[in-house]
């Protein structure tokens, strides 16, 4: 699950905060939106030399900020083995027969329920 959802993470990050998203291909609902400050972001380089290790430790930094939002959204997101898609767990319908998102249980006249009742914060 987590490679599905790294491979659609969006990365709306800038030099100052790493932030990504993915977004519920069912309802739109977005999650893994929670901010990370980069440590040296308040701390600009003043030679080339500081720059180097500025660029590569913001590299560093931004990878592991998208493992952690990766982490953290693949939590709330399942796949969907009929559209292909992916969804939030109140978009995903646990059925008799086989697991599906909301919208193809409905086409397929599939009976299930969802794995979350109540939609949480999107985090």
């Amino acid at each position: 699950m987590r490679m599905l959802v790294d491979a659609v993470l969006e990365d709306l990050s800038t030099k100052e905060v790493f932030l990504f998203r993915v977004t519920c291909g069912s309802c739109g609902a977005e999650y893994g939106k929670k901010p990370l400050h980069f440590s040296k972001s308040e701390t600009p380089p003043t030679s080339q030399s500081q720059q180097i290790l500025y660029d590569a430790l913001y590299e560093q930094e931004l990878a592991q900020a998208r493992r952690i939002a990766v982490r953290n959204a693949a939590e709330h997101m399942n796949y969907c083995p009929i559209c292909k898609r992916l969804v939030c767990n109140q978009c995903f319908m646990i059925c008799d027969e086989l697991d599906m998102c909301r919208q193809c249980a409905a086409d397929l006249k599939q009976q299930g329920n969802p794995v979350l009742v109540s939609f949480p914060e999107a985090t």
